[in-house]
């Protein structure tokens, strides 16, 4: 409605200006509000127009009823289209929110129409925006979700509607090279298959996007092969699994003790011996967030952070592939698994003995192989970066499994049985399960092999067998993590027992060896402490002084006599063993400490 009356101004204005008074009232067609804009005119000294109006939209979906709500029932995933209307003359700004129980996931697809954010964004007049999302339901009911949206003007922002959520995270994209076989478990046959790409992963049911190298014998075969070829291990020479990037938040349910959320896979209120839930959102490779990863569960999640390990020197990467295993070799019957060498090759695979007794510059060297040219896996280095995994890295990890995504999201488990299973193999096999998490019993060995549900996939990273194994138990395990203070690097405890580089020893005295990689392949700390090691400020994102405690797991920080950080414990460490485990060590060749691998998609 357009209304003008008169008016007289003490001064006579010579330009058009506009003034917003407000939003008077709210207008329900599915969001928008009543609108005044009061404007003077040049052309009438002294006029004043009134502008009303009511800015609104209306969602349209075949997945929707009339009330824009639908049913997913439990333990269901469903894709659906929604398309918001602008039914204005005029731009307008608007939000997009749903409301649903807790437990329900909603993400978007980022290869289609991203999701405005709450303070919503401007669509033209008449215009329409659609959006390919996808809910799953993670509860033990079927579910109600209901969308809508909210309107303004275009140039006000808009403030969120209480109660409602928005649309956060996305559906991840999953980067491959060419020589790796996507693949999926049959349990039938229990063995690996060749996935299609539409039943691949699925993160929201612990489902991580798996894949494998083949001998070169075999590879041209199964890069031809219809989808459900079955790939015996025999032909297989590593396994990867997928981290995609996200952005994190740890909760606190009483504004003080940060163990995490309770949310729907905890029936008590998160402790340090069961911490939980690790909020998670998956994002694109172009968002970054540097909040402070911590938020309290009683009001708005916030503080959002994209972990350290999801930059590569200077480059921002959209995931990391990580070894599924503890790294073996190919010439696993020779002492320790393979010794502190590095003329042999890695091999990722389960029930093998480890690759142990190798100093950390060797174990980067033999990371740096895997992409070397003329490498027997069929990798590019141009595309894929392999090297040892850093400490960065395993907090990847980590942080992942203590998400909705993770083990601590599947409801298989429950109580102290959502801590990752121990391995308490003293023959270093890999892939094995103790049935339970860390403890005190002695009876070593390979109790379940990691495909034996739930008793072995409970030894992964998901409590399915799509997740990562041997980061609980095992072989401890080296990560490419280093003291530094004021730049000085330090390469071991003392001249019998270093890294093999070149660098300061405990004693104050230096050591003549290797020379280090660049470094993007370590992660540097400048002190002894969590709360000042990460360039004279707190370690966020690095599994350290966030995660103390959690599930009792050991934690000790690099010094000068032990610059080097070794994750998971061992089989013998009973309960100090876990994912949150970390200590230190004079980076040298022990036959009790493997390695790991990982893949940056550059």
């Amino acid at each position: 409605m357009l209304g003008r009356i008169k008016y007289q101004w003490k001064k006579l204005k010579k330009s058009n200006y506009i003034v917003i008074i407000g939003i008077i009232s709210l207008f329900l067609v599915v969001g928008g509000f009543s609108y005044a804009l009061f404007t003077s005119s040049a052309e009438r000294k002294g006029s004043l127009n009134i502008v009303t109006g009511e800015i609104a939209a209306t969602i349209e979906s075949d997945g929707l009823d009339k009330n824009h709500s639908m049913i997913i029932k439990s333990e269901e995933s469903k894709e659906i289209d929604i398309t918001l209307k602008n039914e204005n003359e005029r731009d307008a700004k608007f939000n997009f929110w749903y409301e649903v129980a807790e437990g329900v996931n909603v993400s978007y697809d980022s290869t289609k129409d991203e999701p405005m954010g709450e303070e919503g964004e401007v669509i033209k007049d008449s215009g329409v925006k659609t959006y390919r999302l996808k809910v799953a339901n993670n509860t033990d009911e079927d579910e109600v979700i209901t969308f809508g949206s909210e309107g303004g003007l275009y140039n006000k922002k808009l403030s969120f509607p209480s109660g409602k959520k928005i649309v956060e995270g996305i559906i991840p994209v999953v980067d491959t090279e060419a020589n790796m076989i996507k693949v999926v478990w049959n349990e039938a046959s229990s063995s690996w298959v060749k996935a299609d790409d539409n039943n691949w992963y699925d993160y929201d049911f612990g489902k991580w996007a798996n894949a494998v190298t083949v001998t070169t014998a075999t590879r041209s075969k199964y890069q031809s092969a219809t989808s459900r070829t079955a790939i015996p291990m025999n032909d297989i020479e590593t396994m990867w699994v997928y981290i995609p990037r996200y952005s994190y938040t740890i909760g606190s349910e009483d504004g003080d003790a940060y163990y995490g959320k309770k949310g729907v896979y905890l029936s008590n209120a998160p402790t340090l011996s069961l911490p939980g839930e690790i909020d998670v959102k998956f994002i694109k490779k172009s968002k970054k967030e540097i909040g402070s990863a911590q938020y309290k569960v009683a009001e708005k999640r916030s503080g959002w952070r994209t972990p350290d390990g999801f930059t590569f020197g200077t480059e921002e990467l959209s995931g990391i592939w990580v070894g599924k295993f503890e790294t073996s070799s190919s010439n696993p019957s020779t002492t320790y698994g393979g010794g502190n060498v590095t003329n042999i090759d890695a091999i990722i695979k389960p029930n093998v003995t480890s690759w142990r007794a190798i100093q950390t510059s060797n174990i980067a060297e033999v990371g740096r192989n895997v992409t070397k040219s003329g490498n027997r896996y069929g990798f590019n280095d141009n595309k894929l970066n392999s090297h040892a995994m850093k400490n960065s890295e395993w907090a990847l990890v980590a942080y992942l499994s203590q998400s909705r995504y993770g083990k601590l999201g599947n409801k298989e488990f429950s109580g102290a049985n959502k801590e990752i299973y121990q391995n308490k193999s003293n023959e270093y096999i890999t892939g094995c399960s103790y049935g339970s998490s860390g403890n005190g019993n002695t009876d070593y060995g390979c109790q379940y092999t990691y495909e034996k549900s739930l008793k072995g996939t409970g030894a992964s990273t998901t409590g399915t067998i799509y997740g990562i194994y041997d980061m609980s138990g095992g072989s401890f395990e080296y990560v490419m993590t280093n003291y530094a203070p004021n730049g000085n690097r330090y390469s071991g405890g003392e001249t019998a027992r270093n890294s093999g580089y070149t660098g300061l020893l405990g004693d104050g005295s230096t050591y003549t060896g290797k020379s280090w990689l660049e470094d993007k392949y370590y992660d540097f700390y400048t002190s002894d402490s969590p709360l000042t090691a990460c360039k004279g400020k707190v370690c966020i994102s690095q599994a350290l002084n966030e995660i103390v405690g959690w599930y009792g797991d050991y934690t000790y920080m690099v010094t000068a006599q032990n610059p080097w950080s070794v994750r998971g414990g061992h089989c013998t460490d009973s309960s100090l063993a876990g994912v949150f485990y970390c200590s230190h060590i004079n980076g040298s060749d022990y036959g009790n400490i493997s390695f790991r691998l990982v893949l940056s998609a550059t």
